[in-house]
């Protein structure tokens, strides 16, 4: 039975392209979220310097600067969507994949892990993007 995917939205207080290049570059990203060797191309495959290891990801869509998705692990999809909001962007994040009849590479349920997530990307990962573009 799938669980609830994660969906978080916020408005930054910058244009879109400066929020693209944050979301959709290898070092933007590497700035609020982890390291990576991420290349903003459709099937690229990259990783991601997870505490916990290094997960594999691939490019999966790609629509600069609207839309980018890439696949995480061996379940999950998580998709970075922006709209402009005349001189803001509103972003928003879609992490979905979850199932709670899973486990995760590392031994843990889907539904222990996206409780984790869900916390993480809103109270750690999230408000420290919004500082990174908003400097």
């Amino acid at each position: 039975m799938a669980v609830e995917t994660i969906k978080q939205s916020l408005i930054f207080n910058a244009p879109i392209q400066k929020v693209w290049k944050a979301v959709a570059t290898s070092k933007g990203i590497a700035e609020w979220f982890m390291p990576n060797d991420f290349e903003p191309e459709i099937g690229n495959e990259f990783s991601l310097h997870t505490p916990f290891g290094i997960s594999p990801c691939k490019v999966t869509e790609l629509d600069p600067p609207n839309r980018l998705s890439f696949s995480w692990g061996e379940d999950w999809h998580v998709t970075f969507e922006l709209k402009e909001l005349e001189g803001k962007t509103e972003f928003t994040l879609i992490h979905a994949g979850w199932d709670e009849k899973k486990v995760t590479e590392t031994g843990e349920s889907h539904a222990v892990i996206r409780e984790r997530m869900d916390h993480g990307w809103r109270e750690a990962v999230l408000p420290r993007l919004k500082e990174y573009i908003e400097v």
